[in-house]
């Protein structure tokens, strides 16, 4: 039996604007994605570094000056980042440099010899790969990756400056804008579900601000203790002290990274240290391993705590779909996004109350 369903125009018409505009707002997200992410990292980091605007702000308890405490609060934060940045790059490549011109020949010389002994010649086979007569076609390809790479990181350039400004402008002006739109939104009366949810977005707030500052303060310590060790080891393998700071760095940077940041700042400093020696990497290598059980089950559950309340399981998730969304940026910010989550759906049961009370 077939029944013939009547539709009016204006429900016609009404369905189809819905339909065109899930269309727009998908076509908008998918062409502004980059902006809107820059825009996203940069709220990030302005909520991030709110904490250390406050300490910074109640220093002095007889005058307020938000403007200048933010500035003053952004400033370090960049300083320090770039001091980072200055520190670690040109040891990293100093090292690696040194490992190429001096020690590189000689491994693989050692390969090949003990190829040889199991009676392959490794050598020959790798030269082999290479065809003398497409050098031509080798140099091509080389000046397209070049300039390719070239506009990869005038885009980088470009859009980690937009994210440092973005950053200083919502530290700045953030709160005055957040507090006229929950006024706009209140009106001239109090109202209750806008209460409730700038009280929601304030918690949010606090998850992120919180679970940042706490892993920066592991982070330090992480660091610390590698500064420590590495600096006996190169009096102990006797290579270079200054290596330590450096190396104290990376792991503490690293560490940011949930889960797996540990492992990478290990390996990294294994790696820089196996080029001075290799003994002294192994030897980091087992220590930091031992180390890094007792941060993760003693050291880094006094001080963080259970603040984001989230299961391992539901991290990992979090850190897969972030870094296979945003690549490294998004396995940072995964976690804390998680914990704003979490307290959506833990608010939301008194948001359905407040609704269905009107």
């Amino acid at each position: 039996m077939s029944r013939k369903i009547e539709v009016d125009t204006k429900t016609f018409v009404r369905f189809w604007l819905v339909i065109l505009a899930f269309a727009l707002v998908g076509l908008f997200i998918y062409k502004a994605l980059t902006g809107l992410i820059i825009v996203g990292i940069s709220i990030f980091l302005a909520i991030a570094i709110k904490p250390l605007v406050d300490k910074i702000d109640s220093l002095d308890k007889k005058r307020k000056r938000p403007a200048l405490s933010a500035t003053l609060a952004y400033l370090i934060v960049v300083l320090i980042i770039g001091i980072i940045i200055a520190v670690i790059g040109p040891v990293v490549v100093q090292e690696t440099t040194k490992f190429v011109n001096n020690q590189l020949p000689d491994t693989i010389n050692s390969i090949d010899e003990f190829g040889k002994g199991i009676g392959i010649n490794i050598k020959d086979s790798v030269f082999d790969k290479f065809d003398v007569n497409n050098w031509g076609d080798v140099l091509g390809k080389i000046g397209d990756t070049l300039f390719s790479g070239i506009g990869t990181i005038a885009g980088i350039v470009t859009s980690t400056i937009l994210v440092l400004v973005l950053t200083l402008l919502f530290l700045l002006e953030g709160p005055a804008m957040m507090n006229e739109f929950w006024n706009l939104l209140s009106g001239k009366h109090r109202n209750e579900s806008v209460d409730e949810a700038r009280r929601v977005t304030s918690r949010m707030a606090r998850v992120i601000s919180s679970y940042v500052s706490k892993q920066i303060s592991i982070g330090l310590l992480d660091g610390a203790m590698t500064v420590f060790v590495v600096f006996l080891l190169s009096i102990i393998f006797n290579f270079s002290p200054g290596l330590a700071l450096p190396m104290g760095m990376i792991t503490a940077v690293l560490y940011l990274i949930p889960m797996f940041g540990q492992v990478i700042g290990c390996v990294l400093v294994a790696i820089l240290l196996f080029f001075n020696s290799p003994i002294a990497a192994l030897i980091f290598a087992i220590f930091y391993i031992i180390y890094a059980q007792v941060e993760n089950n003693v050291i880094a559950p006094k001080i963080q705590g259970d603040s984001l309340h989230l299961p391992p399981v539901l991290i990992l998730v979090a850190i897969t779909i972030g870094i296979y969304m945003f690549g490294l940026i998004g396995a940072i910010i995964a976690v804390p996004i998680a914990g704003c989550l979490r307290v959506l759906l833990e608010e939301y049961p008194r948001i359905r109350e407040l609704q269905e009370g009107k």
